[in-house]
């Protein structure tokens, strides 16, 4: 005889994960990354730049955001105004690039809280229920919610992938948020109707104007259609099954016709190729970037797959299904295939949420001691080549380091030594907590993934943090071109990338002028990989070859420098 439900939990199991330190769990994830770094190559940089010139542009030019009339790759508008009124409204003391980051702070925080909600409106749906014991005692269904919940936050909290692309100022983030709270808006339509409607039409609207207006509609689409073939399972009435139906196709429809209003609509379909390198890498891609929901998911659809027969009677297994299966398309189908895989995100956790009531001893022990190991060892060696770099003992690592990243001076700050010390303290007493006795509660297994993905990330941007921004930002080279161009306001530019661009604007404070024959700017920098196509653009005549400046960290990136020996 097969079970209504594969979940056997007991009430012991639900018990409630102090508020106080997932709060501080959350913070602790969100706040490093957004203090004391510059603007990250490239999209980071990029997304930047477009937010600096509309912070600083008419109103003729919010619809149509360019650099130098150069448009963005996504074709989104929310985030790049996000970003400028955020810079307008900042007080002068502020860092432009820091008050540029602020409103997608905020959206992570939507994006966690929105994933939470919405697990713990599924979890409470009919067919996610425990299985009933013959004199009582099993799982309330509220505490049970609250439970798969806890366990689902902290399983996306652990996702690898999510960890740099949810601290960048970019669309991609945007995306997520807004893919979160349709996710939420959906996965609570079985109960009122006013505020999941809401976060439906609002998800839905910002991804159409964050550059994924495909995605909205197919959102909106699949939310019609499953409302159709639910309303039969369900004993609800006529006006909110009309509803469950309506609304998604209504907010659907209406994100079209804005996206179609706005010429939002480009296609950028790149399927992958038929090697076996493509499919390699796509495959890393996926296994690494889901880590460590991927393996909970597919235990989740074995142990629930008889459930998956008859989804219009298991919401829990429906909506999350729906929403990866849209997000792995656009993922295959897309260039920017990491940047797709984040909007699975959610719904990987979803699902890996309701594999943990069906978890053996043995398996979560597994979880466990893979997660210590892992995570404390890449702890160890953040820690050890930060000491290296401070004191230079071992000698190995510091050397390694000089080598990557030529030029790099370390630098010590107390209060990113303090931070990083508390974190790793934290990490010894979580450690300690979990392999204690104590009673076990469903969301167990993942308190070392998302506390050990934590720990790292905060290490990272506190420890680390100076050689990532010269590594990874356009200031070092930037500075050098002032050096040796004595700090010119005005330059000609040649083959730039959009990032260049922005960085030469931001850091380098310069009014650049595309190359041609009329302009009369002193200087002239050249992106290595376009100067065959100078002489078409310039008259070689009128300048002479000054100096080349390389990014410390690529040597593939290179700018030419040219002085004016002639004027026009």
């Amino acid at each position: 005889m097969i079970r209504s439900t594969p979940a056997i939990v007991a009430q012991g199991a639900v018990r409630r994960l102090p508020r106080t330190a997932l709060i501080l769990l959350c913070l602790a994830y969100i706040l490093p990354g957004y203090f004391g770094r510059e603007p990250w190559k490239n999209a980071d940089i990029t997304a930047f730049g477009y937010m600096v010139e509309l912070a600083s542009a008419g109103p003729h030019d919010w619809l149509a955001p360019t650099i130098m009339g150069i448009s963005p790759e996504v074709d989104a508008l929310l985030p790049y105004w996000l970003g400028a009124w955020a810079m307008q409204l900042a007080p002068g003391w502020m860092a432009p690039d820091f008050a540029a980051r602020l409103p997608f702070g905020l959206m992570l925080v939507l994006v966690l809280v929105a994933t939470w909600y919405g697990i713990y409106q599924l979890a409470r749906s009919p067919g996610a229920q425990p299985v009933a014991f013959a004199f009582g005692g099993e799982a309330q269904p509220a505490d049970y919610a609250r439970a798969m919940a806890d366990g689902g936050l902290l399983g996306l909290i652990g996702c690898l992938g999510l960890a740099q692309l949810s601290h960048e100022t970019t669309p991609a983030l945007a995306q997520l948020c807004f893919t979160a709270l349709t996710f939420y808006g959906l996965s609570a339509l079985s109960g009122s109707l006013l505020l999941p409607l809401a976060a439906i039409g609002a998800g839905l609207t910002g991804l159409t104007l964050s550059g994924a207006p495909a995605v909205a509609v197919l959102f909106g689409l699949g939310g019609a259609i499953y409302g159709a073939l639910e309303r039969k399972e369900t004993g609800s009435t006529h006006g909110g099954r009309l509803w469950r139906v309506a609304g998604p196709l209504v907010a659907a429809a209406a994100t079209a016709a804005l996206a179609s209003s706005l010429d939002l609509w480009q296609w950028r379909i790149a399927p992958p190729g038929t090697s076996w390198r493509e499919w390699r890498s796509l495959g890393r891609l996926f296994l690494w970037f889901t880590w460590p929901l991927w393996p909970l998911v597919l235990w989740t659809l074995w142990r629930w797959r008889h459930q998956l027969r008859d989804l219009p009677r298991n919401r829990h297994l429906a909506w999350p299904l729906l929403f990866l299966a849209v997000a792995m398309g656009t993922t295959l189908l897309t260039p920017a295939s990491d940047r797709s895989l984040l909007l699975a995100l959610p719904a990987l956790a979803t699902l890996a949420a309701f594999a943990l009531p069906t978890l053996e001893r043995s398996v979560s022990a597994l979880i466990d001691w893979f997660t210590l190991l892992f995570f404390s060892g890449c702890a160890i060696v953040i820690w050890v080549i930060w000491v290296s770099m401070q004191a230079g003992v071992p000698k190995q690592p510091a050397a390694n380091v000089a080598k990557l990243a030529p030029g790099f001076e370390p630098s010590l700050s107390g209060l990113a030594f303090v931070a990083a010390l508390a974190g790793t303290l934290a990490w010894i007493w979580l450690v300690k907590w979990r392999v204690g006795r104590h009673r076990s509660a469903i969301w167990k297994s993942m308190v070392l993934p998302a506390g050990g993905a934590t720990l790292c990330w905060l290490l990272l941007m506190t420890l680390w943090l100076p050689v990532l921004d010269y590594a990874r930002s356009y200031a070092p080279m930037v500075q050098r071109i002032q050096v040796l161009t004595s700090r010119p306001s005005c330059v000609q530019v040649h083959g730039m990338s959009r990032g260049q661009l922005a960085a030469l604007r931001f850091h380098g404070k310069m009014n650049t002028v595309s190359a041609g024959r009329a302009a009369v700017c002193p200087w002239l920098l050249v992106d290595a990989a376009d100067v065959s196509s100078l002489p078409q653009a310039v008259d070689p005549g009128q300048w002479e070859f000054h100096s080349r400046v390389r990014r410390p960290t690529d040597r593939t990136e290179t700018i030419l420098i040219y002085r004016r020996v002639a004027v026009p």
